[in-house]
């Protein structure tokens, strides 16, 4: 940003203020003017790259033991848990029932 700066109060070329502060290429320079004018300098500031760690609060929290105000939930899970567990022995003992039944062949 002080680059940036610099260059717009003085009016110097990238080239002279590569030179100046030091900077190896002037075509980084005008990289950083064009993403500044475009997007502010929220373009400029790199961002952290790769996945985020994972803090030791994300963990005690996975561990911790349910609130007591979360029993009435809870008994309500156990009770669609038992109604989708019933609804599938129904669904696969009809499957079994039609893999028994005689397989009809029809004839031209």
């Amino acid at each position: 940003m002080n680059v940036l700066n610099y260059m717009n109060e003085t009016g110097t070329s990238s080239i002279d203020t590569a030179a100046l502060f030091n900077i190896s290429s002037p075509g980084m320079i005008r990289n950083w003017k064009i993403k500044f004018e475009a997007g502010g300098y929220d373009t400029l500031v790199t961002k952290k790259k790769g996945r985020p760690s994972m803090n030791k609060e994300t963990k005690r929290i996975t561990k911790s033991k349910p609130a007591e105000g979360s029993v009435e939930a809870l008994e309500a899970r156990i009770k669609q848990l038992e109604m989708e567990n019933a609804y599938l022995k129904k669904l696969n003992t009809l499957v079994q029932m039609q893999e028994k039944l005689p397989i009809k062949s029809k004839r031209k």
